[in-house]
């Protein structure tokens, strides 16, 4: 599964506890970017290439990305 919306971009880096500056420095992005894309539009026209860089930050920190099953899409916390 991937990162779809910017809720789940949301989600996932509360459950790590993680502020937009933290996320940022984890993937490579600035804060700015990171803010434009939870607040705007911006998710669904993202290049893939920072898609990517996202979604292996919050991956490698523990969390999963679960497909829309009727309710949306949504993330969790890998159990360890």
């Amino acid at each position: 599964m991937s990162l779809k919306t910017r809720a789940q971009l949301r989600a996932a880096r509360a459950l790590l506890d993680w502020t937009q500056s933290d996320l940022a420095e984890r993937c490579g992005l600035t804060s700015r970017s990171i803010h434009r894309l939870e607040d705007g539009d911006g998710i669904l026209a993202t290049k893939v290439e920072t898609l990517h860089k996202l979604q292996a930050a919050l991956e490698a920190a523990g969390v999963i990305f679960i497909p829309a099953n009727g309710g949306g899409s949504g993330v969790r916390l890998r159990e360890d």
